[in-house]
């Protein structure tokens, strides 16, 4: 949802690694803490074998390590399970992708007739971003913290504002395309669009440490904190509302889950893969984004896709190699500026490790 990694972190995580080092991967998250980071949570998969590293402390003013196990936001990588759920609907012939989104929400979008649910999964509807209207840094997020957030409030705040370019004519990032598809969910299946998830991924995955958590505030069970700066100083923001994010960012998830997930995706275990490709597939390689996925190709010529993730605390990735032998999920917390290369570097030093 907000792609927040901190400016300081950028130069670590570009620098090379070297070469002699015994462990790359734990090379990176320590660099990633050295550059001020609160704490890092790395889970890779190599050819069958997994391992989770982590550096750096769950709490400031605390030796308590991070966990290997513990949970947190992970922001936009929402996204991708929403899609999936879309997808699946369109595999059981309830939703068709070219389809205008005015034939299922009637009177919901000015220019429904004209964007299509295809458009909404790839960032390319026009539709205002409602985030831009919602500051959520610094200080600015004590103002919003706590308050529920109706989808249909979220989308109100989007429609007030005009298109930002006809739909289908170019890509622009905007959540409040996933809150649109949210409602579509809602619509065709009769459930909310985070039960629609648990039931059609989380449970039949065995993903138990994953949640939607609504309106609820804290993250239950272990997790490491995350921070914010505010006034020069960094403020703990781990307990907030997350509806503000809804179907484009509240989940709640482990690595290990989100491993699972993204593993059964590459799979095809989730969805025919006719429309695994489709998904996967950006409109241009310019773009690099499918139907709710990242597609990236590494340094190493190793095929990515996945999602990353951002909400204030925690910065969130969760990538495949196309083959499924190749995984990376990572948590970050920290609490200084976005900088979206420290997520994509992390992803090509782990992948190509």
């Amino acid at each position: 949802m907000l792609n927040a990694v901190p400016f300081a972190l950028t130069a670590a995580l570009l620098a090379p690694t070297t070469p002699a080092a015994a462990d790359p991967v734990r090379t990176v998250a320590e660099e990633t803490v050295a550059a001020g980071a609160t704490g890092v949570q790395i889970r890779t998969v190599h050819d069958g074998h997994s391992r989770t590293v982590t550096a750096g402390v769950s709490e400031l003013d605390s030796r308590r390590p991070v966990s290997p196990t513990g949970r947190f936001r992970i922001g936009s990588t929402t996204k991708t399970f929403v899609a999936t759920v879309v997808m699946q609907l369109v595999a059981e012939h309830r939703i068709q992708l070219d389809t205008p989104v005015e034939h299922y929400l009637p009177g919901l979008l000015p220019r429904g007739k004209e964007i299509t649910v295809r458009m909404l999964l790839q960032h390319t509807s026009g539709l205002y971003n409602y985030l831009r209207a919602i500051s959520l840094d610094g200080a600015d997020l004590e103002k919003v913290r706590y308050q529920h957030f109706s989808p249909e409030s979220l989308v109100a705040i989007a429609t007030a504002r005009p298109l930002d370019f006809p739909p289908g004519s170019k890509f622009s990032y905007s959540n409040t395309n996933y809150t649109v598809l949210g409602m579509l969910i809602e619509r065709t299946t009769g459930h909310a669009w985070g039960d629609a998830v648990t039931k059609r991924i989380l449970r039949p995955l065995g993903m138990h440490h994953t949640l939607v958590p609504g309106d609820r505030t804290r993250i239950p069970g272990k997790h490491a904190h995350g921070y914010q700066e505010m006034n020069g100083k960094l403020v703990d923001v781990t307990e907030l509302n997350p509806s503000f994010g809804g179907a484009a960012g509240e989940m709640i998830s482990t690595t290990a889950d989100l491993d699972k997930f993204v593993q059964a995706l590459a799979a095809g275990r989730l969805l025919p893969p006719p429309l695994l490709k489709e998904m996967t597939t950006p409109r241009s390689a310019a773009e690099e984004y499918g139907l709710g996925v990242e597609t990236r190709t590494t340094p190493c010529g190793i095929p990515v896709f996945g999602h990353t993730g951002g909400i204030p605390g925690y910065g969130t990735i969760a990538f495949t190699s196309a083959d499924g032998k190749r995984r990376v999920e990572a948590s970050l917390t920290f609490g200084r500026g976005p900088a979206n290369e420290a997520f994509y570097s992390l992803i090509d030093k782990v992948i190509c490790a």
